[in-house]
């Protein structure tokens, strides 16, 4: 009887303070990215070892009308981080992670490197090792992730209230009925409502750095493809002395045997001051395109002849440079006693040079589901188990976001890049490289 009063206590009720909610669940989680749809499968699978009690109430909610909504989509690195993604979703879906790679056919390797070139000579600069390296796509990744769980579309937060006993918060959407909640948590991306909730619309939002980056995802020719995919079956970067960054890869290989259905997945990224970007604001996909093709004019191959082979009606994708680091000055969130608190890029927004978002974000799911665990079964108050990861993840990640960003500098500057974290470091977590420098 003391446990189902305490999982009663955790179901929230209806205050008179505000409107009567439409529904009640102990976790309801803002955002089905990659990062919310892992924490709502940790609690699925989460069980407090009684055979007539598994899994932690939740609801996701998302405000796009559909996972596909955003027509728009791209890859992700997972490595240090794939432990804490195996350990939060079921071990029959983690065996079909492969299904979500950018080739499903091609197995991850136990051992692989990452090549980084000299952008201009072909020269290799050096090989970070990239062993069990998944690459993911996010489209992929989020349909597998979302199977079997309470996601809830069309839904956009606006506002969330406390209730004066301290014991709920509710939170309120343009579209779709109030929802309370023992704990909300904002997994919202680097753009978070939830964040701006918090900490309000100027420290609640990302920063823009004074960098860009175009995109391009392209299909070529069945000769072009093979061409492009020689340097690399599926990810390779490169380091201009112009100063620009540059990746290339595979995005989606449907069939091995047919080159022509390979979409590559390519970008060069420069520093750009917040002034140029504030001029170039309105410019159109055609000026885009025209720019970074005269970029890529030069770099070596694949990217010389990818930006040369692409039509000059090609869509791409541009964007500024960003990023949150939660450990900085007045960032703190008030987690009103366990009540609500951030976790991926919602948290910690950063730039990707050193291949480490996914990773943290993972790391996030699987560390907050210890967390409400805690609390749910009673072995910890509600607000000192979210303390406790808020205090982990602003650390662990706040100090990759300032590598991060650090790094996104250096491998700019010509002048830097052989000093840069990703070339001396690879892609380690920032906490064992202080562990190692310790040691």
């Amino acid at each position: 009887m003391g446990l189902l009063r305490r999982f009663s206590a955790l179901i929230p009720r209806t205050r008179a303070a505000v409107a009567e909610p439409a529904t009640t669940v102990t976790v309801l989680v803002v955002g089905a990215g990659s990062t919310g749809l892992a924490l709502a499968q940790g609690l699925k699978k989460a069980c407090l070892a009684l055979s007539f009690f598994a899994g932690i109430p939740c609801i996701v909610v998302e405000k796009h009308e559909g996972l596909d909504a955003q027509p728009r989509d791209w890859n992700m690195g997972l490595h240090w981080g794939a432990e804490s993604l195996k350990a939060v979703i079921p071990d029959e879906m983690w065996s079909r992670i492969q299904t979500t790679q950018v080739d499903p056919f091609s197995p991850t390797a136990a051992e692989d490197v990452l090549k980084f070139l000299n952008g201009q000579s072909g020269e290799i600069l050096t090989a970070v090792p990239a062993n069990n390296f998944y690459r993911l796509r996010r489209r992929k990744l989020r349909a597998l992730l979302a199977e079997g769980l309470d996601v809830r579309y069309g839904m956009k937060l606006e506002q969330i209230e406390y209730a004066k006993d301290g014991k709920y918060a509710t939170a309120f959407f343009r579209n779709g009925p109030s929802i309370t909640a023992s704990l909300i948590v904002g997994t919202d991306g680097a753009r978070s409502a939830t964040r701006r909730l918090l900490l309000g619309p100027e420290l609640g939002s990302i920063r823009t750095l004074p960098y860009c980056a175009t995109f391009v995802q392209a299909r070529f020719t069945a000769e072009q493809a093979r061409f492009l995919r020689q340097f690399h079956p599926l990810y390779l970067a490169s380091i201009n002395p112009a100063g620009y960054f540059a990746f290339f890869g595979m995005h989606d290989a449907p069939d091995p045997k047919r080159p022509e259905t390979w979409t590559f997945f390519f970008y060069i990224s420069w520093h750009s001051p917040l002034e140029e970007q504030k001029a170039t604001s309105s410019w159109t996909n055609a000026q885009r395109l025209k720019q970074v093709k005269e970029f890529a004019t030069k770099f070596t191959d694949p990217w010389k002849s990818a930006f040369a082979w692409i039509p000059d009606d090609h869509e791409v994708w541009y964007m500024s440079l960003t990023d949150f680091d939660p450990g900085a000055e007045g960032h703190r969130w008030d987690s009103h006693d366990g009540r609500v608190t951030l976790a991926g890029d919602a948290a910690h927004a950063m730039t990707y040079q050193r291949g480490q978002g996914l990773n943290h974000s993972v790391t996030d799911a699987a560390k907050l589901v210890v967390a409400i665990q805690e609390f749910f079964s009673g072995r910890k108050a509600r607000g000192d188990a979210i303390r406790k990861y808020e205090e982990e993840m602003i650390s662990r990640a706040g100090g990759e976001v300032r590598m991060s960003t650090t790094n996104t500098e250096m491998v700019h500057d010509w002048q830097k890049v052989l000093a840069s974290p990703i070339m001396t470091q690879g892609m380690t977590k920032v906490q064992d490289i202080d562990d190692k420098s310790v040691n």
